[in-house]
């Protein structure tokens, strides 16, 4: 049996893992999947009443025709909340079967926080999480797991090992467990690629898609038919993670850099760039912007000027999946929601723009407009941050939609921040971003004419 414990239980997770493994399971393997909420307070009731079953449709277009294929998923074993179950959480610990651990607690999630407490729980980050969780299995004498983080940023495994390692210190937890984690434990940098728009949001499509289904499914999620999982090979990986297409395309490379930087520029980081500016411009969803023709220009300039000449030195390579990545966006039944790719786009913006922004200044010499403008349009939705009756929402002209982040950036303007210190705050963007040249200026004259009610576009 191949256990896999999961942190999170959202759409993606659902519609891209736990879909995969189901796959495995019907090809042969043995493997079920606990899944842990990773925040406090979920409702799983969903869950229960549905003994943890439910349905993904994915819905795309082949040969120009309409595609809709439902698939029920019956991977997921259980979904703990180790909040309020933290016995059925550490038992998996102890358990020998027990060999992947998965994670999504977005960009944001895999970060040391040197307050933390080994006793700590509901208040500690996650890598703290995953250091109390190994250091359980390690006094049970069981051998390491695999961690396979699907987080979207770079080298995300490396990267949780390195919180882990300071979690180790600053517990003064023995060398005997640093070495065991070293050597037991694999952790493999991964990079996913499947767009979810997860729960219809309106009402025909949810009556449409139980119809087809068959039955009443909380838990029902869209997908598109294209999904593609690379992960860095290590150990005896290929045993629990086997190659080829099992639902989705899975990959196993030494080195998934380039995999990596092209899905996480020219995807994420269009759709990053994208968002703040369909939200002003009047837009709800990915599909409307590409029929927004001010804005499906925007996009398109913003790819071919900006990010495309800087992911690799195969431009033809790169520009054919660009193309790719438009065809999916203009995927007219997966209604992404632009306020849902909105949820943490400072961290975002970071990962995902700031290194196109910097490769472009490097050759050119020049801050690149449209990244600017893209900037500009997300620094207006934060600056426009109040606390609403159901969290943080942010004015847009003629309505207000929620914004979701770290309450120090939802508060920052709030509590008198300027447009200056936000771009110069180092822990925000990792860096001083008044420092390149004309950034600053630009970005606060897209504000006054924001403010007045125009567009950049």
């Amino acid at each position: 049996m191949v256990k896999v414990l999961q942190y999170g239980q959202g759409n993606f997770l659902r519609t891209f893992v736990d879909a995969y493994f189901h796959t495995l399971k019907a090809e042969g393997m043995e493997v079920e999947v606990t899944a842990v909420t990773a925040i406090p307070g979920e409702n799983l009731e969903a869950f229960r009443r549905q003994d943890n079953r439910y349905h993904i449709v994915l819905r795309g277009a082949q040969n120009g025709l309409p595609v809709e294929d439902v698939y029920e998923i019956g991977s997921l074993s259980q979904v703990i909340d180790p909040f309020l179950d933290p016995e059925s959480y550490y038992a998996l610990a102890a358990d020998p079967d027990l060999k992947l651990v998965v994670s999504n607690t977005t960009e944001a999630g895999i970060c040391f926080h040197d307050t933390d407490t080994q006793q700590g729980f509901e208040t500690v980050t996650f890598p703290a999480k995953v250091t109390q969780f190994l250091y359980r299995r390690f006094q049970a004498g069981l051998p390491g797991v695999y961690f396979l983080p699907v987080e979207l940023i770079d080298n995300n495994a490396d990267e949780l090992k390195r919180c882990v390692d300071q979690y180790i210190s600053l517990w003064g937890l023995p060398e005997e467990f640093r070495a065991w984690n070293d050597s037991q434990n694999f952790y493999c940098n991964t990079l996913v690629d499947r767009i979810v728009s997860g729960y219809p949001r309106d009402e025909a499509t949810k009556v449409h898609l139980t119809q087809l289904i068959g039955e009443e499914d909380a838990l029902m999620a869209v997908g598109e038919p294209f999904g593609l999982w690379v992960v860095q090979q290590k150990g005896d990986i290929a045993q629990y993670i086997p190659q080829g297409h099992h639902h989705i395309d899975v990959i196993l490379s030494e080195d998934i850099g380039y995999y990596k930087k092209r899905k996480v520029r020219v995807l994420n980081g269009s759709h990053t760039n994208l968002v703040p500016a369909g939200l002003w411009e009047g837009q709800t969803t990915v599909y409307d912007c590409m029929k927004h023709p001010k804005l499906r220009a925007f996009l398109l300039e913003t790819l071919d000027q900006e990010i495309v000449p800087f992911v690799s030195d195969d431009l033809a390579a790169t520009k054919e999946f660009s193309d790719s990545v438009l065809d999916r966006f203009e995927n007219p039944y997966l209604n992404h929601q632009l306020t849902s790719i909105l949820l943490n786009s400072v961290s975002k913006w970071r990962a995902r723009d700031l290194p196109s922004f910097q490769d472009y200044y490097r050759k050119n010499g020049c801050i690149p407009p449209h990244l600017t403008k893209g900037f500009a349009y997300l620094v207006k939705l934060y600056q426009g941050a109040r606390k609403g009756e159901n969290g943080y929402v942010t004015s847009l002209p003629g309505r207000e939609i929620p914004l979701a982040d770290d309450l120090c950036y939802l508060t920052y303007f709030e509590n008198g921040g300027t447009v200056a210190s936000f771009m110069a705050d180092e822990t925000a963007w990792g860096e001083d971003l008044t420092r390149y040249e004309g950034f600053l200026p630009q970005v606060e004259a897209c504000l006054e004419i924001l403010e007045g009610g125009g567009s950049l576009l």
